[in-house]
């Protein structure tokens, strides 16, 4: 006989709570790398050429 888990034992993470940070280029593109921060993203990216470090979720597509 099995057991479903518990409702309390999952370790579930919630999807909408999964931030990737990039950095849009400026032609409008996304760098083709991650970024394990912000801060790692502000410091690779160009500002004075118009990159700019976005934050968003890949499950709802949505920005932060």
């Amino acid at each position: 006989m099995s057991t479903a888990p518990s409702p309390t034992t999952l370790d579930a993470a919630d999807p909408r709570e999964d931030i990737e940070v990039g950095v849009l280029l400026a032609n409008g593109r996304l760098a083709g790398r991650s970024f394990c921060d912000h801060a790692e993203a502000e410091a690779w990216a160009r500002a004075d050429q118009g990159e700019q470090v976005v934050e968003f979720n890949h499950v709802c597509e949505c920005d932060m």
